[in-house]
């Protein structure tokens, strides 16, 4: 089922030519026509074709036939639509472009999987929104891998770079799981002193160190029944490792100055931008607690490893940002080109600033490769802190405080300066 006749066209003879029998169809009312009329064991579907889905076809096909085999396909999906349908039976979600071996392959793995009638149907959940906005075949499999393992209490170790989006990966896992509703506690480890973390995340009672004045419930303990997203868990240090590692074998808490131990039912998901296995070599961190995170490990690759996403990601911030800041700023197919071919060092994060910077101050409102250029510049100029404004008009300062309403902080993330620069810029303006 593809609209596309060329494609379709490719994908009849391709398989035909390997010995299949194949149908073809240009629209979802002759698809559902030939499933009512025929029985096919194998249904290859686009997601987005006319008014309706491929996940109506999926659902056509597998309530004429049970037993058939659906792939579904497409070039421009969300996490929704392939988790949508993986749930309803799908067993294989391809994103476009691919390989037309790597379709065969699927299509003749199919025909080997044995039927066992005595298994037991498992569960479809509803699925809510997310903000994982992704095409490329490597956020589809990180996707299939999130579907598989959140539905299971399973510890899940993700590792990327800064910048790639490894909490919405962790959020996704717990949206996706039978903790839904209970509560999701995300600790940035890297940013608690050593000396604090224990009792940030087990609690502490009154009078256990100078300055606990009343008993602290940590994190652990707000989250029962939940999840609890520990980033950055590379930066921790070796005595609270060997405590988490405790946590983690008998589920159970004592809380700093207490003398016995009660039990938590939280699900771990841990994540780092270090090489842990390294970190183990260096006696930096303990193995036996990475074997213990280690259970499901999901590696994100960096934005310039998946360029297919770079400019789908950037619409979605333009139309995100033109929204919030009542602005109407336009991608050109230029603009779309420079982002591609940008190596965006700071990844979805730094794409996401530079594209709200864009939909305030490109001039006349288009993204264009200038525009781009300009910005990624601009970016690559300011390095660290200190005065990045130096040959910035100040009336860019002025069209972003009025988007922000004023509001400086805001203000100075989105021009990528300190807000001490700023409040020095607006002094020297007036204002």
């Amino acid at each position: 089922m593809e609209d596309d006749d060329t494609w379709r066209d490719t994908l009849v003879t391709f398989l035909t030519l390997n010995d299949y029998q194949v149908d073809g169809a240009g629209s979802t009312r002759e698809a559902a026509d030939r499933l009512h009329s025929m029985r096919y064991d194998v249904v290859i579907s686009d997601i987005y074709i006319d008014e309706k889905t491929g996940i109506e076809v999926l659902q056509a096909a597998r309530k004429e036939n049970p037993d058939c085999a659906v792939i579904l396909m497409s070039g421009r999906g969300s996490m929704e639509t392939i988790s949508a349908g993986l749930s309803g039976g799908a067993v294989e979600y391809l994103a476009k472009p691919f390989e037309l071996d790597d379709l065969l392959e699927i299509v003749r793995r199919t025909e080997a999987k044995p039927e066992d009638d005595d298994d037991e149907e498992t569960d479809v959940y509803d699925l809510p929104v997310t903000d994982m906005i992704a095409t490329s075949q490597k956020m589809v499999d990180i996707c299939k891998t999130v579907f598989k393992v959140a539905p299971t209490d399973a510890t899940v170790l993700i590792e990327g770079e800064t910048g790639t989006g490894k909490e919405l990966i962790a959020r996704m896992v717990h949206q996706y799981s039978r903790r839904t509703t209970q509560p999701f506690i995300a600790v940035d480890c890297g940013s608690i002193a050593p000396t604090l973390i224990e009792s940030e995340l087990f609690g502490a009672l009154k009078g256990s160190y100078t300055g606990a004045d009343r008993d602290r419930i940590g994190v652990f303990e707000a989250a029962h029944n939940g999840t609890v997203f520990l980033d950055e868990i590379g930066d921790t240090d070796l005595e609270f490792q060997g405590k988490l590692l405790r946590f983690l074998q008998e589920r159970e808490i004592r809380p700093v100055g207490a003398s016995k131990s009660k039990a938590i039912n939280v699900r771990v998901v841990a994540a780092t931008n270090k090489d842990l296995p390294k970190l183990v070599e260096e006696g930096k961190f303990r193995e036996d607690l990475w074997f213990r995170l280690n259970v499901v490990r999901i590696a994100i690759p960096p934005l310039c490893e998946r360029q297919e996403d770079i400019k789908l990601l950037a619409h979605f911030f333009l139309k995100k940002y033109n929204a919030r800041y009542t602005t109407s700023a336009r991608m050109t197919e230029t603009g779309e080109r420079a982002l591609q071919e940008y190596s965006w060092p700071g990844n979805v994060r730094q794409l996401q600033a530079m594209i709200e910077r864009l939909s305030i101050l490109a001039p006349n409102g288009r993204v264009d490769e200038a525009a781009v250029k300009e910005g990624i510049a601009q970016m690559d100029s300011r390095g660290g802190a200190g005065d990045t404004l130096a040959d910035t008009e100040a009336e860019q300062i002025r069209r972003v405080m009025a988007a922000t309403g004023g509001n400086k902080s805001r203000t100075a993330k989105i021009l990528g300066i300190e807000r001490k620069t700023l409040y020095r810029k607006l002094e020297k303006m007036g204002l």
